[in-house]
């Protein structure tokens, strides 16, 4: 019973942790992550102004940026359940050191998970008064993800009951997996520098890029510069047509390279492996491997819808978290 507590929490912030990484990329993808132009509050307060003064003083105290309620309210939302996700993991850490005499507690990981969601929220600060500067918005991107996956693996640490048996994993297939959680974690990468330079739509055909033609002009010299100076306003991008092509057809490139090295994954997990519980996940891999190429695809020819747009967030998060339970398991139990 000692740790049973820990791990429903654990369960319900992986969870709150999914919902904040859905609520960032709609934030996002609605342009509304400058909705709110200071931080922590919105205009000063710790809500949306909603009555007829307080929208004038908003109006009157930043002339440079007119209030959106409906952008404010997606923006503070957000803040809302990302502060909400903060204060579960500092509930988490606590647990760990309360109960760090016990052999089986784990402690470092609820004690990195609350470093780092600090520093998430002096990212999303930067978010904002960088202006929604790409480098920064992307490394907020990667956080939101190492933070849901820390969790799962917290959850995989703390659940009361696993495998009966112990799973023989041969060297190759946890060396392939390894090189998946690489080349996805690159991938992730490069979508969300493709997010935060609104280059998702460079492209607007499929297989080929635009006008029928498979690589048009491209400039990436400008594509991946990751610093720019201060005081540059980046909503809704400052990069030519060119640049964002070449980034655009990058993450294609990136997206072809992941989905054959998780395919063989695929392969080596079902095929060649004899623990039904690693031929399980490796089925669970291919069904979400096919989904999130299917709303890559349809990203591009529906040209960015914002739930699909969404939902491929979601699914990198999960692919993600799918990779790193089977390190863990290869490892826990090899």
């Amino acid at each position: 019973m000692t740790f049973i507590y820990q791990y429903r929490l654990a369960a319900f912030t992986c969870l709150l942790a999914f919902c904040v990484i859905l609520m960032g990329a709609y934030v996002r993808l609605s342009d509304a992550g400058l909705g709110c132009p200071d931080w922590p509050g919105c205009y000063g307060k710790l809500v949306v102004p909603i009555d007829e003064k307080a929208v004038e003083d908003a109006n009157r105290a930043y002339t440079d940026r007119p209030l959106d309620q409906d952008k404010a309210w997606k923006e503070m939302v957000h803040r809302y359940l990302a502060g909400s996700l903060g204060i579960a993991i500092l509930m988490l850490a606590m647990l760990a050191w309360r109960n760090r005499c016990y052999a089986m507690q784990p402690l470092l990981l609820p004690t990195l998970l609350l470093l780092l969601v600090i520093f998430q929220a002096l990212l999303g600060m930067w978010t904002v008064t960088l202006l929604v500067k790409p480098a920064i918005v992307t490394a907020h991107l990667l956080g939101g993800f190492a933070t849901f996956v820390l969790l799962g693996l917290l959850v995989l640490k703390l659940r009361p009951v696993g495998p009966a048996h112990a799973i023989d994993t041969s060297r190759t297939t946890r060396r392939l997996i390894h090189f998946a959680l690489m080349v996805l974690v690159l991938q992730i990468s490069l979508g969300g520098w493709t997010s935060s330079n609104y280059a998702a739509l460079a492209c607007t055909e499929f297989p080929t890029c635009y006008a029928d033609s498979w690589w048009p002009e491209t400039d990436f010299s400008e594509a991946f510069v990751l610093w720019r100076g201060l005081g540059v306003n980046y909503e809704f991008g400052v990069l030519e047509n060119d640049a964002r092509t070449a980034i655009h057809i990058t993450h294609r490139i990136g997206a072809l390279i992941t989905a054959l090295t998780l395919g063989f994954l695929v392969w080596r997990l079902v095929r060649l492996e004899s623990s039904p519980l690693l031929r399980k996940l490796g089925l669970i891999l291919l069904i979400l491997l096919v989904i999130q190429i299917t709303l890559g695809i349809t990203n591009v020819i529906g040209h960015l819808p914002l739930s699909i747009a969404v939902a491929h967030n979601g699914g990198a998060a999960l692919l993600l978290l799918l990779i790193v339970t089977l390190i863990w398991v290869s490892r826990r139990h090899e």
